[in-house]
């Protein structure tokens, strides 16, 4: 089998020169920003804790005295970036989130039951990566491509595939949030997937407590309940419904204000999610609960987006698409007042300064509404049917 080639009137070109300006347009952006790309620097930081045995969760890096968030799994797999320099670690980040955006768009065209060529792949990748949330993925130096990768690839494996959910528990064992999915894999009774899921997640923690037994210890018994170590709840950037709820009503710390409508969402996107007779919509309100309903969701973290918009584009909801790639695409929520001010916004401030988790409630309702209206049609068919058949007999 020959591979094709790529010629100037090939189908391909525009589409592969499309993706050489976007790319060269984000690195001279990032060359004239400086872009720092902090949070490359504290995986850094985090890898190197590992080889030289210090305290994994006793320091800060950067201006913003970043420490580490991660269970200690995560930092076993920051080692290989230890010894590289601040330039190369950049160039690192940069080129390994452009792959991973690629594969996110193809696993994306997969969820949603359609082959991405490479025409489709390069254009989607273009500009996909002035969402914003794959933007800041971009600016922070952040593994969420990698995240949603890992879940999505291994949810469009073939149903009975080798290991099918082991990745999962991988993800989850990184970055705790994709554990949701081991619940949406029992609530759709494919229990054999999530006990492959819960098995790598408890292997990530086994050899996590196997090398850095001290930091293990640290982690699962203190830093993971310490959820001021990952931020303010009530900033711009964190687009959660804690976030929102904390932003609509001044208050820095909502409590239960906010657990009680999380649990709330989390019950309905979990209950819908099991329910959905296509598999995409089951996997997408998974992955929107888990962006609503997590304490702190930051921006970037709504990657989610780029799936979002290939599903909607798959079924034929261009509208819908549309107005999703422009709600991602338009930041507003830099527009309103921030660095402080966020608990002090007006009422017309409030959309703008958390168009993310809105949105997801929105599906949420969306498909709710839909699921309800499609019961009553069937319920209301079956009845007409039952009363033809009455006045047969």
């Amino acid at each position: 089998m020959t591979a094709r080639k790529v010629t100037l009137r090939s189908p391909a070109a525009p589409a592969l020169a499309l993706l050489v300006v976007s790319f060269a347009a984000l690195a001279v952006l990032f060359a004239v920003e400086r872009v720092q790309m902090p949070d490359a620097v504290v995986y850094q930081a985090e890898g190197a804790a590992v080889v030289h045995g210090r305290d994994l969760y006793g320091f800060t890096v950067t201006q913003g005295r970043l420490p580490a968030t991660y269970p200690p799994f995560a930092a076993l797999l920051f080692v290989p970036v230890v010894w590289l320099p601040a330039a190369a670690l950049k160039a690192a980040f940069f080129a390994g989130n452009a792959l991973l955006l690629a594969w996110l768009v193809h696993l994306s065209a997969r969820l949603a039951g359609h082959r991405a060529g490479l025409p489709l792949l390069c254009a989607a990748t273009a500009l996909a990566v002035w969402l914003e949330p794959v933007f800041q993925t971009f600016v922070y130096g952040q593994i969420n491509l990698a995240i949603v990768c890992l879940v999505l690839w291994d949810l469009t494996r073939p149903p009975g595939a080798r290991g099918k959910g082991v990745l999962i528990g991988v993800a989850t064992g990184i970055k705790l949030t994709p554990g949701l999915f081991i619940v949406y894999l029992l609530l759709r009774g494919r229990r054999r997937e999530a006990a492959a899921a819960v098995a790598g997640f408890a292997g990530t923690v086994a050899v996590g407590a196997l090398v850095l037994p001290a930091a293990g210890v640290d982690y699962w018994t203190r830093r993971l309940f310490e959820t001021h170590r990952v931020g303010k709840p009530w900033i711009i950037a964190n687009q959660s419904l804690q976030g929102l709820v904390a932003r609509l009503l001044g208050e820095p710390s909502p409590g239960l204000a906010w657990l009680l409508p999380a649990v709330a969402v989390a019950a309905a996107g979990l209950w819908l999610a099991g329910r959905m007779r296509q598999e995409r919509w089951g996997v997408l309100l998974t992955g929107l609960t888990a962006l609503l309903v997590s304490p702190i969701s930051w921006s970037h973290h709504w990657v989610w987006c780029v799936p979002l918009i290939a599903v909607l584009l798959a079924e034929g909801r261009r509208a819908w698409a549309a107005a999703t790639a422009v709600l991602f695409t338009a930041r507003t929520l830099w527009m309103v007042p921030n660095k402080g001010q966020e608990l002090h916004l007006s009422w017309w401030q409030q959309p703008p300064a958390s168009p993310y988790p809105l949105l997801g409630l929105t599906v949420l309702a969306a498909v709710a509404l839909r699921q309800w209206s499609g019961r009553t049609r069937a319920g209301q068919a079956s009845s007409a049917s039952s009363s033809s058949a009455s006045m047969i007999r």
